[in-house]
């Protein structure tokens, strides 16, 4: 009794600052909700059938290994660090109730290692219901891959084309069947926004971010990555390994066109087999993804952003629609289509661009050795 009266002394001497405290964190649990986005629904069941994900031992790619081996899938993660591979199938298997989880030996930055995965592949599996290509790399420095390719550029994409089309025969056999690609927001341009620092003056963030839109101000002066800041998402093809002016993001965002338009054409070659395509945004997520340009990054911006790490979404949440893209029935009959917190969306419109699609899918090709 003398608690709850203690607490209403307290409510009636200091009501202005409970009510702040308390619609504080409403708004700020009510922002993390609406970050964390759309839930796949879906029910289906993969007993029989086989999923295989590229990058299955962290973040994103983890958590869709464990909601498809809960739903029966066999479950392949194809990883280039095997140590944790191994540690991730376990907990897989641990999470799900499922021990239909193995691991196989990729490192997309190396073609030699893409086309050994594939050979072992089609040669101990029967069928392959669902192709998850989850890997990848962002904002490293200008590094180059096993076949002198630049890094973000070789990994997110070409590695990715060259497993997906050695592996095209059998997903045709086990059709109807599914390619997933994870793309990202920064297809649309060169900067998400963290080469935004701070500004004196008004941000209309959604220009920067492509979220809804409101404004902030601070006293604080500001340095904007020009190379980033200026540019939209594009396919560089005079310069497609970025060699005459090399910018993380810039590279990256060519990076993550190039999924939404290799998807895109790829439906095209597809019709009539069977075989779908789909690239997705996943949203801004807490995972390791980040560990290249988290380092370099001023102490000060660091303890700024720590706090918001709250508001963006975990793995869980990430990974909800891969899962929607790779399962959802309703999808059956579509195809080349971008996706965002488990729903359709469109694409910006270079990734939108057939002509370009059509070229980069030529120049792919060639550059992985396919022609």
């Amino acid at each position: 009794m003398q608690t709850f009266t203690a607490m209403r002394s307290f409510v009636a001497q200091y009501p202005k600052t409970i009510a702040l405290v308390t619609v504080t964190g409403a708004g700020l649990f009510g922002v993390q909700k609406w970050m964390a986005g759309g839930v796949c629904r879906s029910k289906a069941s993969l007993e029989g059938k086989t999923v295989l994900i590229t990058g299955g031992n962290t973040g994103i790619g983890k958590e869709t290994a464990v909601d498809l081996a809960k739903r029966g899938a066999r479950v392949i993660l194809a990883c280039r660090d095997m140590d944790r591979a191994n540690k991730a199938a376990e907990e897989v298997k641990k999470r799900s109730g499922n021990d239909n989880v193995i691991v196989k030996k990729l490192d997309l930055a190396s073609l030699q290692s893409v086309r050994q995965l594939a050979k072992d592949v089609l040669a101990s599996e029967g069928r392959l219901d669902v192709l998850i290509n989850n890997a990848g790399v962002m904002s490293c420095p200008k590094w180059q891959t096993e076949d002198g390719f630049e890094m973000q550029f070789g990994v997110n994409h070409l590695g990715h084309f060259l497993l997906t089309n050695c592996l095209l025969d059998l997903l045709k056999k086990s059709a109807s069947s599914r390619i997933v690609t994870v793309s990202s927001l920064a297809h649309q341009r060169g900067s998400v926004f963290v080469c935004f620092y701070f500004t004196s003056r008004d941000v209309d963030w959604y220009s920067l971010s492509g979220m809804p839109s409101f404004s902030v101000s601070f006293d604080i002066k500001y340095h904007i990555c020009e190379c980033c800041f200026h540019s939209t998402g594009q396919i560089y093809f005079d310069d497609i390994h970025q060699e005459k002016d090399y910018c993380p993001w810039k590279s990256y965002a060519q990076s993550k066109l190039a999924n939404v338009l290799f998807t895109r054409e790829l439906a095209k070659k597809l019709q009539g087999t069977g075989v779908t395509t789909y690239s997705l945004h996943p949203g801004i997520i807490r995972t390791e993804l980040g560990r290249h340009f988290w380092p370099t990054m001023p102490l000060w911006k660091r303890v700024v952003y720590t706090p918001l790490m709250f508001l963006i979404k975990s793995p869980t949440e990430g990974a909800q629609t891969t899962i929607y893209c790779a399962v959802e029935e309703s999808l059956q009959n579509e195809s080349g289509l971008y996706y965002s917190d488990c729903a359709p969306k469109t694409a910006a419109p270079q990734g939108l661009d057939d002509e370009a699609a059509k070229k980069l899918w030529d120049l792919s090709a060639s550059m992985v050795g396919l022609i």
